[in-house]
């Protein structure tokens, strides 16, 4: 009897799984969505650098009006230099752990009283060694503390937004005076005091002769990590390895078999 050789033929196919194919196109638009999230998050920061440069080299401007205070956000003020004029309260200063370029130890918050009230200023930096936890502890303002402040001083500097913990900071212990953030509403809160809602990073300048110590300004780092363009290549990468694991198991599956091969 004759042999029907394109009956057989299919049947010795190997065929794809459409459970197979379904999840190789999941896989595709997921990565590639993914990459295309990056290139969008790169533009962005991208987009965020240029901010930040054009305001860290603007000239200073005037403290913000406390009637702006409450509209400050990082997107439209983070780093932009302003310049303070005012009175230090020295005795409510906050040392608050840092890392920097200069080693490890503290830097000094103090309120600063200004004519748009009071202004927590990051005076600068200190070296563990010198003690900063045992000389500024933690006090409380009585009554109006800018009644009886002294000598007057001009700061210039970045205004920065309240620091919040990360996944991997440690936790502000007010009543033990172990800070590790910025967190100007803390602080204010555990020094009794009305002060804005952000903070200054003070440049490098001469400390006030009326200064207990000689804090290092000007070691705000402006610098933001940009991996995007490399997650977006890695996504897009495994989109392509996909489709072409795809394209292969399905060319394979419309080979002959060995069986058909021999016939």
């Amino acid at each position: 009897m004759a042999r029907d050789d394109r009956a057989a033929a299919p049947a010795g196919r190997k065929g794809v799984s459409p459970v197979l194919a379904v999840l190789a196109l999941l896989l595709i638009v997921l990565f590639a969505g993914l990459g295309t999230w990056q290139v969008i998050r790169l533009q962005w920061k991208l987009d965020l650098i240029a901010r930040v440069e054009a305001r860290v080299h603007a000239a200073p401007a005037p403290l913000p009006s406390r009637t702006s205070w409450a509209g400050i956000t990082p997107e439209s003020d983070e780093y932009r230099r302003v310049k303070l004029h005012g009175t230090y309260l020295y005795d409510l200063t906050t040392p608050v752990q840092a890392l920097t370029e200069q080693g490890s130890g503290y830097w000094l918050l103090t309120p600063m009283c200004t004519e748009q009230g009071i202004v927590l200023v990051n005076r600068g930096f200190i070296a563990t060694d010198l003690g900063a936890r045992t000389r500024y502890t933690p006090q409380r303002a009585a009554g109006n503390p800018c009644a009886n402040a002294g000598p007057a001083a001009d700061v210039t500097g970045l205004l920065r937004t309240s620091e919040r913990n990360g996944a991997f900071t440690r936790t502000n212990d007010p009543a033990a005076n172990r800070w590790y953030t910025r967190d100007v509403a803390a602080i204010a809160a555990a020094r009794g005091l009305a002060a804005a809602p952000f903070f200054v990073d003070a440049a490098a300048q001469q400390n006030p002769p009326d200064s207990p110590d000689r804090p290092i300004g000007g070691l705000t780092v402006v610098k933001f990590p940009n991996s995007h363009l490399v997650y977006a290549f890695t996504w897009y990468a495994l989109a392509l390895m996909v489709a072409g694991a795809w394209w292969w198991v399905a060319r394979r599956g419309d080979e002959p078999s060995n069986d058909e091969r021999h016939d």
